[in-house]
């Protein structure tokens, strides 16, 4: 899954559904949200696109979309937000979240 930093992530969310995971390294129930999202991205393949932005390294992000606890998940589609997800939660939730808005 792609880490992006805040120079590629306008392009990254321009066009199509794509999940935004902001997460921390030492945030625990982002680590365990990480196989989740991967296994997602395998199955929404050509559908919808899961990207990741580091709060740490991307801090200028994380205060634009008011990321005050991770995870957050916000999904756009075509630059809109749709929805926004906060915690650890089950993989056929945020699916259905996403499938929701393809």
């Amino acid at each position: 899954m792609k880490i992006v930093n805040s120079n590629e992530f306008r392009n990254e969310i321009s066009e199509g559904v794509v999940l935004v995971d902001f997460f921390a390294t030492w945030c625990g129930p982002c680590k365990m949200l990480g196989p989740v999202l991967e296994d997602l991205g395998k199955e929404l393949e050509g559908k919808a696109k899961i990207i990741k932005v580091d709060i740490d390294q991307s801090g200028d992000l994380a205060d634009e979309f008011r990321i005050s606890s991770v995870p957050t998940m916000i999904l756009f589609k075509d630059n809109k937000i749709v929805d926004t997800m906060v915690g650890f939660l089950p993989k056929e939730r945020i699916k259905q979240v996403i499938e929701s808005n393809l």
